[in-house]
């Protein structure tokens, strides 16, 4: 009830209003049933705006800690996530990558949207990066679709390091759904796994218009930090999910 006062009553219009974000193709994104929703992401905005443009819930997975700080603050932040459409990763197994896909598949077995990120992090130039396999993997484990999505504008809106940006319209746009059943039972193939991330990647990039450089964002990010000497590390994101098969 939350996500949906949040987003209907609460801070929904007030983003409507104030930036009138534009959406292409969401009549591509499956009115029921399951379906993985892979963007590029350039702000902390992104799971605020996308999830905007259309009628269906859209479910992330985000850090644990987010719903387990003690005290009053930790009560508001976890409602807060919560009601924003994030959920959090299963901590039941080994690592933070196996529970990210353990709370991603429950989600999509429950017949819900879920969004990914397969960069796995903030771009930190504006450019796309080679996605990491866990969306594929997700693809193939669930035979659920693929559908790419590029949002646009929102480094701009709320710039990485920045609370606050300069004030444009954000886009939204949705592709057409990818259908990986054609690779049933390969999920363990890191070819095959690799070659479904490349596809939707190049997807994402035909969307977004973004440069594409062949190089994971994270390490990118550390070039640039060391050419710099200097610079704080981005927050990290809540896509743990990529690291499990890349």
């Amino acid at each position: 009830m939350l996500y949906w006062f949040l987003k209907s009553v609460a801070l929904g219009p007030i983003l409507r209003v104030v930036f009138r974000p534009k959406v292409e193709g969401v009549d591509h994104v499956p009115a029921q049933g399951p379906a993985i929703l892979a963007s590029n992401h350039l702000s902390y905005a992104d799971w605020l705006f996308m999830p905007l443009t259309l009628p269906r819930r859209v479910t992330f997975v985000a850090k644990a800690e987010y719903f387990t700080t003690p005290g009053v603050k930790g009560w508001f932040q976890k409602k807060f996530f919560s009601g924003a459409g994030q959920v959090p990763i299963d901590r039941s197994g080994a690592n933070a990558a196996e529970g990210a896909m353990r709370s991603a598949k429950k989600i999509l077995d429950s017949g819900e949207l879920f969004g990914i990120y397969p960069e796995g992090t903030r771009s930190h130039d504006g450019k796309l990066y080679r996605g990491k396999t866990g969306v594929a993997r997700l693809a193939l484990e669930t035979g659920a679709p693929v559908v790419p999505c590029a949002v646009v504008g929102t480094d701009v809106v709320a710039p990485t390091g920045k609370v606050f940006g300069h004030w444009t319209r954000p886009a939204v746009r949705f592709g057409p759904p990818l259908d990986f059943s054609r690779y049933e039972g390969m999920e363990d193939d890191r070819y095959i796994l690799r070659a479904i991330t490349d596809e939707i990647m190049y997807e994402i990039m035909r969307l977004s218009q973004q440069e594409y450089v062949d190089m994971y964002a994270s390490k990118a990010k550390e070039l640039a930090k060391a050419a710099k000497g200097s610079g704080s590390a981005d927050e990290p994101d809540s896509t743990s999910v990529e690291k499990k098969a890349s």
